[in-house]
């Protein structure tokens, strides 16, 4: 798929069927992901694709939609905010370096054919607990990921005078 109708076409797709995404298009879309850019390279991040049913139980108690269930699998998206880059004043840089990352994996997904929901709206301390995820990593986002069942219809978009300056 051509780079801007990816970009067009990416929606947020809250329907999956549970058909089961193909090892190949997995790994480009992990590829992807693992190309994308951090500040001074770092690399803050760590992704958990969850195809056990079992572990996608504990993941969808922190955010219990039904069509996160439905998903053949569900990404976690974790960032380091000790191993990241900090800005002059201490404030780290893993969420920007992550929601890069998660951005690369939702375009990765489209240009496959594949259907994403970007996810913030979650319990992080019950996802923490039942995932034993670690205290030194921070659960920026998640999707799930498969074959969608709906298209969703294009979103209003601010007009370009309303979003740039050019001064």
């Amino acid at each position: 798929m051509e780079f801007y109708d990816v970009i067009k076409q990416r929606r947020s797709v809250r329907g999956y069927s549970d058909r089961p995404v193909e090892d190949d298009k997995l790994e480009r879309v992990l590829e992807a992901v693992r190309q994308a850019p951090t500040a001074c390279n770092r690399q803050p991040f760590r992704f958990l694709v969850i195809k056990d049913p079992a572990q996608k139980a504990k993941v969808c108690e922190a955010y219990p939609q039904p069509w996160m269930k439905a998903a053949p699998l569900v990404v976690v998206a974790l960032g380091n905010r000790e191993k990241a880059w900090h800005r002059l004043n201490g404030v780290s840089a893993h969420v920007i370096d992550v929601s890069i990352a998660m951005e690369h994996l939702v375009l990765a997904a489209t240009a496959e054919g594949l259907a994403t929901c970007w996810v913030c709206a979650f319990d992080q301390e019950k996802l923490h607990a039942k995932m034993g995820i670690g205290a030194e990593w921070d659960v920026v986002a998640m999707t799930p990921l498969g074959y969608g069942t709906m298209t969703p219809k294009e979103p209003p978009r601010k007009t370009r005078n309303e979003l740039f300056a050019v001064i």
